[in-house]
């Protein structure tokens, strides 16, 4: 593969959603997971596709190196990375692995409502084990007739003394069976429509708890994806997240902070796909010249770097305006999100086509790439979805 590296960005870019500038120690980063990733996590890749697992080797790799929860505060025994950080160790992870990129992503799924809203003896009690790797947690929003309308959620909590009782499924959960932790949104007050739901942290080992099967999917095979069935889950009162009533403004915040990482997993996939159609088209020859002497597959090539590129900015500066704060947080990250994965379906899609009947096979990674790359334009809100939010951001 061409092991070539994005460039190194000295300037500053600033418009209205913020400046941003990538570091020594951003550079530094990149190099060392790149390092990480080739190493310990690309080796596993199709296999790890091919026998639906989870990627255990790139899990063990992330730990050891401190790259699979960056984003804790150092507070409660994490790195304190900035945001910036963490989207280059999710990019340069999913260059190789879609799958395994999921382990420092949905890290900060789960835990940013904790960071966000939670209590700081909550903090204390979780994030420390997420922190050095002890846990995994995960995040539970959706249900099967709530995904887009989340807010029409079922699953339901009630107050019992000194604890909560959840009663409820929820649906499409990333990482689910691996993760010990759960941050769930649930209905409390049902009268009060989304401002009845609130958000509770749940162990795995909480009785009325269960996981269910993993689905059969088309890509990310890697990390399993299941239902969490709640009966009588009982957890103690002081789990909530927040108010009660708060948990929906939590999750929606939330989403503001990661969208961008799912950008980041974008670029990382298309980064990966075209690589290996750089590599493929410089070796493959036709009519006696290599594939990429013909000029119509140097403008595949073109038009996907630039793609690329133009993605990667968008992703870092909405990932910078995470850490600044702002008013148009939300529609940055969703144009960085619902941008990015759109550019990893095109780019994915055209290295497929460049490496021709070859690439319809498993014997190369960009069909994998191209099957991983879909889910990018579904989870954390549709590329549909993304678009209604800009859309009304503008004309509020």
């Amino acid at each position: 593969m061409d092991r070539r590296r994005p460039p190194s960005y000295a300037v500053l870019v600033s418009n209205n959603a913020g400046p941003y500038a990538l570091t020594e120690e951003h550079e530094a980063i990149r190099e060392a997971v790149r390092e990480i990733a080739e190493r310990e996590v690309a080796p596993f890749a199709a296999e790890v596709d091919a026998d639906s697992r989870f990627p255990a080797e790139a899990q063990k790799a992330l730990t050891a190196a401190g790259f699979h929860a960056t984003h804790i505060p150092e507070a409660y025994g994490g790195e304190g990375a900035d945001a910036i950080a963490t989207c280059i160790v999710i990019e340069e992870v999913a260059r190789v692995d879609a799958s395994a990129s999921l382990i420092p992503a949905v890290n900060k799924l789960g835990s940013i409502p904790i960071i966000l809203s939670g209590s700081e003896d909550l903090k204390q009690r979780v994030l420390p084990s997420i922190a050095d790797g002890r846990s995994m947690i995960s995040y539970g929003l959706s249900e099967r007739e709530a995904g887009s309308d989340a807010a029409a959620m079922r699953t339901r909590a009630r107050a019992d003394g000194d604890v909560w009782v959840l009663d409820g499924t929820k649906a499409w959960i990333t990482n689910a069976g691996i993760s010990d932790w759960y941050t769930v949104m649930a209905v409390t007050d049902p009268a009060k429509g989304a401002r009845g739901i609130s958000a509770f942290v749940v162990h795995r080992d909480d009785p009325g708890f269960a996981v269910g099967p993993k689905e059969r999917k088309m890509g990310i095979k890697g990390s399993p994806t299941c239902e969490l069935y709640f009966t009588d889950c009982t957890i103690p009162a002081d789990r909530i997240i927040g108010e009660p009533g708060t948990g929906f403004g939590t999750a929606l915040r939330t989403l503001d902070f990661t969208r961008p990482t799912i950008g980041a997993q974008a670029v990382g996939i298309a980064q990966g796909a075209l690589d290996a159609a750089v590599a493929y088209t410089r070796e493959r020859r036709q009519f006696g010249s290599a594939v990429s002497d013909f000029q119509g597959v140097q403008f595949m090539l073109a038009d996907m770097e630039m793609r690329i590129e133009a993605a990667r900015h968008l992703v870092y500066v909405a990932a910078a305006r995470g850490d600044a704060g702002g008013a148009d947080l939300t529609r940055v990250s969703a144009s960085a999100k619902a941008f990015a994965s759109d550019v990893a379906m095109q780019v994915t899609t055209d290295a497929v086509q460049l490496f021709g009947g070859a690439g319809y096979t498993q014997d190369f990674p960009v069909e994998r790439m191209m099957r991983d790359a879909k889910i990018t334009q579904i989870y954390e809100g549709t590329n549909q979805v993304q678009r209604m939010v800009i859309a009304r951001s503008l004309l509020r």
